[in-house]
């Protein structure tokens, strides 16, 4: 299809997190602590059940005490922070240390991996010069994410919900986004893995396109594809 620009969600679109059991990991040996096997499979799994981890597998139940920061836990860096904090504290680690290290570690660029085909397709559509944007429900700055991973020179604008205080699928996300690229929405396409949230852009009037939300081994060739960009042309 030909377009003028194209937006990407972050997370489960181009990049993927790390798995609970690696990011528990990660957290105890910046906080210098050893669980036994069964300790460490114990918290891992009440992790998971409780979706403490962003971007990794949702809570099976939302606390009251969360549920209303919880529809909006994207629109601040507080919110976010709270909610995935307190969903962690459901677990019952057995350092309280333990929830910032966690949090801290999601952050950063060694708990994300960019899918194989993210870097050629970003590369194609800047060869074709298609404008590309970031459009992401997220309580932090992603863009180190990126730079680490030698994206972010692909990329002329970011749309962070955070810094706008409005998330996904309200149209003033993909509209701002649309604005920054210089493009009307007709003109621009929008990639993500959440058909209720990325769909969103499809009331401003721009096309959408889908991808699953799996692990990276599992999708290889999923934004490839999609067919934005040629991929009979030299790299």
């Amino acid at each position: 299809m030909a377009v003028k620009g194209a937006l990407f969600d972050f997370s489960g679109t181009l990049f993927r997190i790390e798995s609970v059991e690696s990011w528990l990991r990660a957290a105890l040996r910046e906080r210098g602590l050893v669980l036994d096997p069964a300790d460490f499979a114990r918290y891992t799994a009440r992790l998971t059940a409780a979706g403490a981890l962003p971007g990794g597998p949702p809570p099976r139940r939302v606390p009251p005490r969360l549920a209303p920061a919880w529809e909006v836990r994207d629109e601040s860096a507080e919110l976010h922070r709270a909610v995935y904090t307190g969903l962690a504290r459901e677990a019952g680690l057995p350092d309280p240390g333990l929830y910032d290290a966690l949090y801290e570690r999601h952050r950063s660029p060694a708990a994300w991996t960019p899918y194989p085909d993210a870097a050629e397709v970003l590369a194609g559509l800047r060869r074709a010069g298609v404008r590309v944007g970031v459009v992401s429900n997220i309580g932090w700055d992603l863009r180190p994410v990126l730079r680490a991973h030698g994206l972010d020179p692909l990329i002329d604008a970011y749309v962070l919900s955070y810094e706008h205080g409005v998330q996904k699928p309200d149209p003033r996300v993909f509209r701002t986004a649309c604005s920054l690229l210089g493009l009307a929405p007709a003109d621009v396409v929008m990639v993500g893995d959440d058909r209720r949230a990325d769909g969103g852009a499809a009331k401003l009037g721009c096309a959408v396109r889908f991808v699953d939300h799996l692990p990276v081994a599992e999708r290889p060739d999923g934004l490839r594809s999609l067919g934005l960009v040629r991929t009979d042309e030299p790299m």
